[in-house]
């Protein structure tokens, strides 16, 4: 890899640099490996064995795919993409993504075809000798690709580093075919194409499954948001940090909005000296551009802890409320405000009537406003 990042004059500290060496990498790793099998295939008159070959020329074609869009996605915001281009790795995801279905899918025409037109196989253990050993390399090629996608968040490095590893496990299937016909004279090489070819199908679905779920919207990475929320809770100032909300600009790329609980006394000049410094904190650190919402709350006065736990009873008989904040009354308007996150299985409407009903029983004289929330990361 030093030679890599020597000779292509990368950066091996940069997420770019990471990703680019590796891709290279991959790239020539799978065009070697593709060349000897597909020469062995031919010489062995073996489908499954060139098939193999020209899915390892298909990998490489994908990790220059990877190339090329870590570098247009590393391209700085401008007018018309304020945001920048991160989710172009996305889209170089959909596209590995229909490489690996298509590929898939004409071997397993051609396996079909081979089943009702069955050829003589040529096969021998000095030709599954290099298919062995290329099971080996690509093995540990895959292995290290999706450990080093995952460490850097290149969701096209682990797609690649995916499929990578499953041909290792198509390899061990082509063998145990070839094995069956030189010591037993039976061909299954046709069965084993046709069940090489669901493998490749399988990996390019969820691939593409799992790329079309991060452009419609998903929640956050789990330790991306107990992070920002350790933060956010842990800054002094704050009593509590709720509603976050992240969206994806690419596998770098945030922004998002966070409402924080603050004593109802403080004042705006209170809250900027520390909220100022903290957005500047979690831009830095987690590459989140946050935008901070306030909720005055007051956890001293006997009548603030009285509702507080009147909400609390009324929560703790409900299943399908999760979590509840931003509890305050305000005494100017004889209005009590309060936030319920509920699950997706309880119908908004319903639990509104039923919690405004159950606090207009206890404070008649009271205007309730109570808003439903549901959790986005």
């Amino acid at each position: 890899m030093a030679l890599i990042y020597k000779l292509f004059k990368l950066d091996p500290n940069s997420r770019e640099g990471v990703v680019s060496a590796t891709s290279i990498l991959s790239v020539i790793v799978n065009l070697f490996v593709a060349l000897m099998k597909v020469v062995v295939g031919l010489l062995a008159s073996s489908i499954a064995i060139v098939s193999e070959g020209v899915n390892n020329a298909t990998d490489a074609l994908s990790s220059i795919l990877t190339l090329v869009g870590t570098k247009l996605a590393a391209k700085t915001p401008d007018a018309k993409h304020p945001f920048g281009y991160g989710r172009i790795e996305y889209l170089t995801n959909m596209v590995i993504a229909s490489f690996i279905l298509v590929g898939g899918a004409e071997m397993m025409l051609n396996s079909i075809k081979l089943i009702f037109n069955p050829e003589k196989l040529n096969v021998s253990y000095v030709s599954l000798a290099v298919v062995a050993i290329s099971a080996i390399i690509k093995y540990f090629l895959g292995v290290y690709t999706i450990k080093t996608g995952k460490r850097v968040g290149s969701q096209s490095l682990e797609a690649v580093g995916v499929d990578c590893r499953n041909d290792s496990f198509v390899s061990v299937v082509t063998i145990i075919s070839s094995l069956v016909y030189l010591l037993g004279n039976i061909s299954i090489d046709a069965y084993a194409g046709l069940f090489t070819s669901y493998l490749i199908v399988k990996a390019g679905y969820d691939i593409m499954k799992d790329t079309v779920a991060e452009l419609l919207g998903q929640p956050a990475d789990e330790e991306l948001v107990k992070d920002l929320y350790k933060e956010i809770r842990g800054t002094e100032g704050i009593i509590n940090a709720v509603d976050m909300v992240l969206h994806n600009y690419g596998p770098d790329a945030y922004t998002g909005s966070c409402n924080v609980e603050l004593d109802h006394k403080s004042s705006v000049g209170d809250a900027y000296e520390f909220l100022r410094p903290l957005q500047i904190r979690l831009l830095e650190k987690n590459h989140v551009a946050m935008v901070f919402g306030i909720y005055a709350v007051d956890n001293d006065s006997a009548d603030s802890k009285k509702l507080r736990k009147e909400i609390a009873d009324f929560v703790r008989n409900n299943e399908h409320i999760k979590s509840y904040h931003a509890i305050y009354s305000d005494k100017r308007i004889n209005t009590i405000y309060c936030d319920l996150v509920i699950d997706y299985e309880v119908d908004r409407e319903a639990i509104t009537r039923q919690f405004e009903a159950y606090l207009k029983s206890i404070y008649p004289d009271k205007n309730i406003q109570v808003n439903i929330d549901t959790e986005f990361v």
